[in-house]
């Protein structure tokens, strides 16, 4: 059964996601956003969600995590809980 690791940002407005994202674009750390600016209790670890295989997470979270390219920011992504970045850090199939 596949198999990621990912580390997220999640953060309440679409706007807030859209400058995160910027700002990594730009060089700053994915991880210190994270412990920074992310609403999740992950965010005192950089955002790392650890491994978890399909299903485990909301669909949105799947739809992209077993689907989009490692280590590339990925996000807006739009859930319930709010807007995440996302980072698929690792992906066995």
């Amino acid at each position: 059964m596949a198999q990621a690791t990912a580390r997220h940002i999640l953060v309440d407005t679409e706007a807030q996601c859209e400058e995160l994202k910027a700002k990594i674009a730009g060089g700053e750390d994915f991880g210190d956003l994270a412990r920074a600016h992310s609403s999740c209790p992950s965010g005192a670890s950089g955002g790392d969600l650890g491994s978890f295989g399909p299903g485990q997470m909301v669909a949105e979270f799947d739809q992209v995590v077993f689907s989009a390219a490692v280590n590339e920011v990925q996000g807006p992504v739009k859930t319930q809980f709010g807007y995440h970045l996302l980072e698929v850090t690792s992906r066995t199939d």
